[in-house]
């Protein structure tokens, strides 16, 4: 069991949902959390609710998708003992109406970043006796399901990265790790997947019992998690009886269409969010972590903090390299 106190942690998506729990957690353990994310004010409102816990968090106003800003998160941890990816995109909508430019910024927030800021920090995480590196999973990283196309594509991209990772370095003190949460409660879910839950009967967890069980997987060393039942239960069944899962969501494919065909932006962007079906309709539950904006599909990040107005769409990137280059 991993002794979190006064440990270093790297946590990406650090201003909001899932990952400003996270921060709160570590600190409360007695870690010193790198907490980074794109917005001053909400990393500055997350430090000064982390005041008074045991351990320390230092802000780190920087963007994951930068290269010149994931150098400087190397700079600032020079002796990490956990990296952790918090930091996502993610869409609902069907994938007809997708753009390319969208699903190449998933793909880089999603699996790319989180990849160049792995390969980065390795060398200082490899040299501490016991170290981790955990991302933040979705049941859709194990289940895909339809609204969901390129973002579960992303996801099972991410959980590959990691299972692989931790069979290069299975002979060292370093432990990879998926944790997968399933729907989970946040202040930022979008209307359409708030009523999509409620069509589907999904569970939807408290997203400080969800960072806790993260935490103590982290501590444990649990290389891979499915939080939640029958979350867990329909995750396995689609490795090993993937036809059964198909025959199930068949069933919700009219209730998906329908909350996918309406756009009910929020008037914040989305942040964490999931749908699921019931268990009665023998379909996996929802994984939160997706930003719907049905007719244009439009991307927002899930684990970003105090939110702007939404500001008017700007073109999309048109290659993954030109989304590095900051």
């Amino acid at each position: 069991m991993m002794e979190l106190n006064g440990k270093t942690v790297v946590l990406t998506g650090a201003s909001g949902g899932i990952g400003s729990a996270l921060a709160l957690e570590f600190c409360a353990e007695g870690a010193q959390v790198i907490a980074v994310g794109r917005r001053p004010a909400a990393l500055e409102a997350l430090r000064q609710r982390a005041a008074g816990r045991p351990g320390r968090l230092q802000p780190l106003v920087a963007d994951i998708n930068c290269a010149r800003d994931r150098a400087r998160i190397a700079e600032v941890a020079t002796a990490p003992d956990a990296l952790i990816h918090a930091a996502a995109l993610g869409s609902f909508g069907l994938f007809v109406n997708s753009e390319a430019g969208e699903r190449e910024a998933m793909f880089h927030t999603n699996v790319l970043a989180p990849m160049a800021l792995t390969q980065a920090l390795l060398p200082a995480l490899l040299k501490r006796p016991e170290s981790r590196v955990l991302a933040v999973g979705s049941t859709f990283g194990s289940l895909a399901h339809p609204g969901f196309a390129a973002y579960s594509a992303s996801k099972f991209a991410l959980r590959g990265f990691i299972e692989a990772l931790g069979r290069e370095h299975a002979d060292s003190g370093l432990v990879a790790q998926w944790i997968a949460p399933r729907a989970t409660d946040t202040a930022f879910n979008p209307p359409n997947v708030v009523a999509l839950n409620k069509a589907l009967g999904t569970h939807v967890d408290a997203v400080d019992e969800v960072a806790a069980q993260i935490v103590h997987a982290l501590r444990a060393g649990t290389r891979r998690r499915q939080l939640g039942w029958p979350e867990k239960l329909f995750a396995w069944l689609n490795g090993a009886f993937p036809t059964l899962v198909d025959r199930g969501l068949r069933s919700a494919l009219p209730v998906v269409r329908t909350h996918a065909a309406v756009d009910r932006r929020p008037s914040l962007p989305p942040k964490s969010f999931a749908a699921a079906p019931s268990p009665a309709q023998v379909t996996p539950a929802f994984d939160r972590r997706t930003a719907p904006t049905p007719t244009s599909s439009v991307i927002r990040p899930l684990a970003e903090g105090t939110a702007p107005t939404p500001e008017p769409r700007s073109p999309a990137p048109q290659s993954v390299s030109e989304l590095g280059q900051c």
